[in-house]
This record gives C-alpha cells, sequence and structure tokens, in this order.
C-alpha cells in the first residue's frame, strides 16, 4: 500500500471541478435522453400516418405474399415431382 500511495502522491484532483464535470455530464446524459425520446415518438407518429394512409393494409399484404410464397413452393415442388418421377 504504502508504494500506490507514494507512485500517486504528485496526482491532485480538483474536486470542485471534478464534482461540476460530473453534475453537468448527469444533466447532458438526461438532455440527451429526452431527445432520443423526443426524436423516437415523432418517428412512431410519422409511421402510424403512413401506414393508416396505405390503401392497402400491411395486414393484407402480408397475407397475399404469404398466398403467393405457397402458391410458388407448391408449383415448384409438383415440377420436381413431375421431373423426377419420369422415366428419363
Amino acid at each position: 500500500m504504502a508504494t500506490n500511495q507514494n507512485l500517486f502522491s504528485g496526482f491532485q484532483v480538483n474536486r470542485p471541478m471534478l464534482a461540476g464535470g460530473a453534475v453537468l455530464s448527469g444533466v447532458g446524459a438526461v438532455i440527451g435522453m429526452a431527445g432520443a425520446v423526443m426524436v423516437c415518438a415523432a418517428l412512431a407518429t410519422a409511421g402510424r400516418n403512413w401506414v393508416r394512409g396505405l390503401d392497402t393494409p400491411p395486414s393484407v399484404m402480408a397475407h397475399r405474399a404469404l398466398h403467393e410464397a405457397k402458391v410458388a413452393s407448391n408449383a415448384g415442388w409438383e415440377a420436381w415431382r413431375t421431373e423426377h418421377s419420369s422415366p428419363n
């Protein structure tokens, strides 16, 4: 322990400046977080308004895409079965 005390004996921190910097950093973090929350709220509102303005709801678009994928999968499966069940 004595070695560490001798090693850092010339290192002195200005405590009021350190405390002020810590307080300002905390305040800055809170302000930054508030700004991030405001940005997220604005983007969420814009996204909701955009989805409401669509002609076709996203759920219908997803249902249609799933149906098309199933049809394509069945067509591919049938083509594979036809190709591999032939005597060629």
